[in-house]
């Protein structure tokens, strides 16, 4: 099978990418290394870097794929607050050349990474995929309406197509020197540099993380059968939700680090609290947590640590500031 990975640099888009070369697959990769590392390729990807959101310069390019998995995104829920035409444009826009590029060369499947933001603030936790979703900042809206497109386009062009929802992913190969998101990893970083992690709020929001090895497989199933398609499927775990106050204290007992936390004021438009349920996956897909936090953690630790330890690069603009806009990322204090 010929598959085609976009973000293939990224984190998520780099592990799937060598899943499916170790099974066999011939794999096209496209990346703007806007938010991976080209380290991060796999060796065996045809790589190719374009910008996906021009459809004229990428649509040759899924000539003869039989699956494309979409993974690229500028995943920057936070600074899309700040940032919005960035973030919707490299959401939402390609996503739309995206699928006009695997209709136009008749791809037969799409399988289309979502996010948690899509449900933004409900009811109650964890949040389940018959809920109405209620995105609440730019970056959930262009997710949402990514999904839409997709459902749209798909249905009317006879292509299948599956939306997952993966969330909180940690593990090697995420990028760590990204003062924008990853909480996990920016704490990992700065403990590293002797500096105290940076909690928004009052470091009470919740969340749960998944490693990305417990998430691949049922991935990998969603991709190659047709268990799922035409659904959408939270894949992460609903265990271990926790507070980012909780998440720090972990990771400086790792670190063996004294934790004394750096509060600034909260970021507008964040969900308080944010967990999925994986009862779907585990009835479709198989998926299992096998991974404890803690493990997962360690490992993340293991990873930036043999890394080294890296200064934090303010890659993406601010498009505006206003009384809102965290000093963190205007002063660049992290």
């Amino acid at each position: 099978m010929r598959v085609l990975v976009t973000g293939v640099a990224g984190f998520m888009g780099s592990h799937l990418a060598d899943k499916f070369l170790s099974n066999g697959h011939y794999v096209v990769g496209i990346d703007n290394l806007l938010g991976g590392y080209r380290s991060n390729v796999p060796d065996g990807v045809e790589f190719i870097e374009k910008d996906l959101s021009d459809f004229d310069d990428i649509e040759s390019h899924f000539e003869g794929i039989d699956l494309v998995v979409h993974t690229a995104c500028t995943a920057y829920e936070g600074l899309s607050v700040f940032s919005p035409a960035l973030v919707v444009k490299n959401t939402v826009q390609n996503t739309t050349s995206v699928m006009s590029a695997c209709v136009k060369n008749n791809v037969s499947k799409i399988v289309h990474m979502s996010s948690m933001a899509r449900y933004g603030t409900q009811d109650s936790v964890p949040f389940k995929e018959t809920m109405t979703p209620k995105p609440q900042d730019p970056y959930g809206i262009a997710k949402y309406a990514a999904e839409l497109l997709i459902k749209n386009i798909a249905d009317t062009h006879g292509m299948k197509y599956v939306i997952l929802v993966p969330h909180n992913i940690i593990g090697p190969r995420q990028k760590y020197d990204d003062p924008f998101r990853n909480v996990a990893s920016i704490m990992v970083n700065r403990i590293l540099q002797g500096k105290q992690p940076i909690i928004y709020g009052d470091g009470n929001q919740m969340r749960c993380f998944s490693f990305m090895n417990d998430v691949i497989d049922p991935l990998m199933i969603a991709c190659q059968s047709d268990v799922v398609d035409g659904m959408i499927v939270n894949i992460g775990p609903d265990e271990e939700f926790i507070t980012i106050n909780e998440l720090a204290e972990r990771i400086a007992d790792l670190l063996n680090f004294k934790l004394d936390p750096i509060y600034m004021p909260g970021r507008p438009q964040e969900v308080l609290h944010a967990n999925c349920s994986a009862d779907l996956a585990r009835k479709l897909l198989s998926y299992e947590t096998k991974t404890s936090l803690n493990d997962g953690l360690s490992e993340l630790v293991d990873w930036i640590k043999d890394s080294g330890s890296r200064d934090f690069d303010y890659h993406l603009p601010l498009e505006f500031t206003t009384e809102l806009t965290p000093r963190t990322w205007t002063d660049r204090l992290i």
